[in-house]
């Protein structure tokens, strides 16, 4: 079951959802809440120099745990704006913390309409888990030709849609992602690589063997 308005309004109200800073009515939508852009981007660097010269820098979003030198963070000052070059990527904070404290409740991230039509692509299609409490990432890109984009910290840019579950989750249960505990609960928009053990496989080729270790 999807949540309307009223329903949004309760759960903040008991602290069943809990926003930082809190949720003004810009926000509120007839079964969704607009979250804002947040100060925090970071940026990939796709060049570097060594030993050996110039040189190119491949960049996956996962390398960002193990390699924040390969990134650049910018941090704005209220007032501050930021430009998205012509197809150019980055990543975006949300400037929420959201907190999901309800049992039965988790929620669906969609971009909002009109910032696509401003041609910039959030990929967003994600779970907000039940418990979980960070900040979000916005992947963004620029996808309006050789068009420059520039946007401001607290812009509406992306869309949650809360649902209710059938069976409520105990807090064991809702921590249980796989094999082991949720990688982005408290995040603060940094990035964790995925489950070790499960990507060792894909990199080795044992993805088979995996499955027989971690089977149901």
């Amino acid at each position: 079951m999807i949540l309307s308005r009223q329903d949004v309004l309760a759960q903040f109200a008991s602290g069943g959802i809990r926003l930082t800073p809190e949720l003004d009515r810009f926000q509120l939508q007839p079964h969704a809440i607009d979250l804002r852009l947040g100060y925090k981007f970071l940026i990939p660097r796709n060049w570097t120099i060594d030993e050996k010269g110039r040189r190119a820098i491949k960049v996956s979003i996962d390398d960002a745990a193990t390699h924040p030198e390969q990134f650049d963070e910018v941090i704005l000052k209220p007032g501050q704006y930021f430009e998205l070059l012509p197809n150019e990527f980055v990543i975006g904070t949300s400037l929420e913390r959201i907190e999901m404290n309800a049992p039965n409740l988790m929620a669906i991230l969609f971009p909002r309409t009109s910032t696509n039509r401003r041609g910039i692509d959030l990929s967003l299609s994600g779970i907000i888990d039940v418990g979980y409490k960070g900040n979000l990432i916005f992947p963004m890109q620029n996808e309006a030709g050789n068009q420059v984009i520039r946007v401001y910290p607290g812009e509406r840019v992306c869309q949650v849609i809360f649902e209710e579950l059938k069976t409520p989750l105990t807090p064991e249960e809702a921590d249980l992602h796989g094999v082991s505990a949720a990688k982005y609960s408290e995040s603060d928009g940094a990035f964790k690589l995925d489950k070790d053990e499960e990507r060792q496989a894909l990199i080795t080729g044992t993805l088979d063997e995996m499955k027989r270790r971690f089977g149901i």
